[in-house]
C-alpha cells in the first residue's frame, strides 16, 4: 500500500489559516484601541481604524495612574528574579548532591504543584500579616520568588552538566558558590531563560494575589487596574483595548526574543 504524503504547500497554507485565525483577535485589540471611540461603535466593524489615535493610552496614563501601575508590576517582576537565584542553588543541589532524604525532599516539593494556590491565600495572607507586609508590593511579590516548577526545571538541566567539570573546580580550591556562579549558571542560560520568561508572565499576569492583600490603590498592578475600567459607567471600548494590549504586548515580546533559548531549555530538561 503506497502512502501519499501530504505536500508542503498545503501544510503551509494550512499552518499560515491557523496562525491567521489565532493571531486575528490579537490584532483586532490592538486596531481597536487605536480608534476614536466613535469608531468603535460603527456598524458593521471595521477592522482597521479610519481615523489612528492615541487618546486611549494617553487617557490611561493621564486620567486612570497607570503610571503607578506599571511601574508596581515592574518592581514586582523584578523583586521576583531575584528568586531565581535562590531557585537556581535549589535546583543545583538537589541535580549534583547527595544527601539523606533528596529524593524525599523533591517529591515534597513536586507535590506542591498539585495544590491550588486558593488553598494557600488565606495561610499565605496570614504569614504575610503577622510580619506587616500586606499592602506592600514586597507582600506582593514574595508568594512568587520561588517557584517549584522552576526547580524541577533547573534540576532537570543541571543534571545534564558533566560532573567532571565540577569536580576539577572543586580540586582546583573553588566553593560551591563560586562553582554556581561561574560555571553552571553560564552553562544554564537556556535554562535561565525559560525561567526568566516564566517569572515574568506571573509576576506581570498576577491579578487575584495583588487584589487580595493590596487595600491601597496606590499599590494596585496592571492587571488590577484594567479590572477597573470594567467598572466605569460608560463602556469604552478603545480605552479597554488599550489596557488589555498595554498587559498582552510585552510579553509578546519578551517571548519572541527569548523563543530560540525558551525551546532549547524545555528540550534539554526532558520535556517534551
Amino acid at each position: 500500500m503506497v502512502r501519499r504524503r501530504t505536500s508542503p504547500v498545503v501544510v503551509g497554507a494550512l499552518l499560515a489559516a491557523g496562525a491567521l485565525l489565532t493571531a486575528f483577535p490579537f490584532f483586532w485589540m490592538l486596531t481597536t484601541s487605536l480608534k476614536p471611540i466613535a469608531e468603535s461603535y460603527t456598524y458593521p466593524p471595521t477592522v482597521l481604524p479610519s481615523t489612528i489615535t492615541l487618546d486611549s493610552y494617553l487617557r490611561l496614563f493621564r486620567d486612570f495612574d497607570f503610571g503607578r501601575y506599571l511601574v508596581n508590576t515592574i518592581v514586582v517582576v523584578l523583586i521576583g528574579f531575584v528568586g531565581m537565584f535562590f531557585v537556581a542553588m535549589a535546583g543545583y543541589g538537589f541535580a549534583k548532591f547527595r544527601f539523606r532524604g533528596k529524593n524525599v525532599l523533591f517529591l515534597l516539593v513536586l507535590s506542591t504543584l498539585m495544590i491550588p494556590i486558593q488553598v494557600t491565600m488565606i495561610p499565605t495572607y496570614l504569614i504575610l500579616n503577622s510580619l506587616q507586609l500586606t499592602n506592600t508590593l514586597v507582600g506582593i511579590a514574595l508568594p512568587t520568588l520561588v517557584s517549584a516548577f522552576n526547580i524541577f526545571l533547573f534540576r532537570q538541566f543541571m543534571s545534564t552538566i558533566p560532573d567532571d567539570i565540577l569536580e576539577a573546580a572543586r580540586l582546583d580550591g573553588a566553593g560551591e558558590l563560586r562553582i554556581l556562579w561561574s560555571m553552571v549558571l553560564p552553562l544554564s542560560k537556556p535554562i535561565l531563560a525559560v525561567g526568566s520568561v516564566l517569572t515574568f508572565i506571573t509576576g506581570w499576569n498576577s491579578f487575584i494575589w495583588p487584589l487580595i492583600i493590596a487595600n491601597d490603590q496606590q499599590n494596585y498592578t496592571l492587571s488590577v487596574g484594567i479590572s477597573l475600567l470594567n467598572k466605569q459607567l460608560t463602556i469604552n471600548p478603545p480605552l479597554q483595548m488599550a489596557g488589555a494590549s498595554l498587559m498582552v504586548v510585552p510579553i509578546v515580546i519578551v517571548f519572541v526574543i527569548f523563543q530560540r533559548y525558551i525551546v532549547q531549555g524545555f528540550t534539554m530538561s526532558g520535556l517534551r
